[in-house]
């Protein structure tokens, strides 16, 4: 099979060697192993092969998934869920205000995924000073897209380019962007921005002698990025997001890859997690059950998937 027929996306299969090591808490140690093994000889043989036994250890009695560290038990849940068609599925997000120390890797890590250019950020770290002098200290805020289920976002675009999708993620749509900014403005969590085509290396230098020139670093720049599962270059006109709204979007692109949104798996105090709250059995089911759980302006009934563990 040649590589571009092959049904897995380039990494999957080290993605799913890493995947199997973790499942190695589970009890499956040998099983998943000998998988690793029979990877190395047959990729695609042992590919098929591991997902089966995946399916027997995600399910498999007496399993245990709370003993494993929540990015493993996250990574189960996720494959689980992904074997239920897009509208079974509810997919959410968990923040946890009191592990949050505002060191804001989630922010740069979504800025590398993403490849977003400078005056553009899915996800800043609003820090916020609580209490009376001089008993004070600072909160830290992740402020995702909320991923509302009633987005006021969706119904003031004129062209349609913003709309929900049938996992109930709202999406951009770069074909069809006209850049009214009417959307930036409809957000109320301000969770929106616009790429007017900037670069980190405007105005760098460029002669010879220099270590790396702003030729040379504009190019990397100017690479494509792969939001929704698409390439889109950056360079003005359509099918770009260069001169569009753009937003956060769950890192659906890792996510329907088996992979958790890059901004989870680098929250250093575990305090950002995801799931399919659909999944009575999943974390993210068992977190927005508990009673210090709350939602960003809830009044306004835009029912927000994005929930604050405070």
């Amino acid at each position: 099979m040649t590589e571009s027929a092959s049904p897995h996306p380039p990494g999957a299969d080290l993605n799913r060697r890493d995947f199997l090591r973790s499942l190695a808490g589970l009890g499956g140690a040998a099983v998943a192993l000998q998988a690793l093994d029979q990877l190395a000889l047959d990729p695609e043989q042992a590919v098929a092969r591991y997902e089966a036994q995946l399916q027997e250890l995600i399910y498999a009695e007496g399993t245990h998934l709370e003993s494993l560290d929540v990015l493993e038990r996250m990574r189960v849940e996720l494959h689980r869920a992904l074997e239920k068609s897009p509208a079974e599925r509810r997919w959410v997000m968990v923040i946890d205000l009191r592990k949050c120390v505002g060191c804001h890797a989630c922010t740069v890590a979504c800025i590398a995924e993403n490849k977003l250019p400078p005056g553009v950020v899915y996800r800043p770290v609003i820090e916020e000073e609580i209490g009376t002098y001089p008993n004070v200290a600072r909160r830290f805020v992740p402020r995702p897209c909320m991923q509302c289920e009633n987005p006021p976002c969706v119904p003031v675009c004129p062209v349609n380019a913003t709309y929900t999708n049938e996992e109930g993620i709202v999406e951009m749509n770069y074909e069809r962007c006209i850049g009214c900014r009417y959307c930036i403005t409809a957000c109320p969590y301000s969770a929106r921005t616009a790429d007017f085509g900037f670069t980190y290396t405007q105005g760098n230098a460029n002669a010879d002698g220099l270590i790396l020139g702003s030729d040379i670093a504009d190019s990397y720049e100017r690479a494509p990025n792969f939001e929704y599962g698409k390439q889109y270059p950056r360079q003005p006109g359509r099918s770009s997001p260069v001169g569009n709204a753009r937003k956060c979007h769950f890192c659906q692109h890792r996510i329907l890859n088996g992979q958790l949104p890059a901004c989870v798996t680098t929250c250093i105090g575990r305090a950002t997690l995801f799931g399919d709250a659909n999944d009575p059995d999943s974390l993210v089911a068992e977190l927005i059950a508990s009673p210090n759980v709350m939602r960003l302006r809830e009044e306004l009934g835009t029912e927000p998937r994005v929930y604050y563990l405070v």
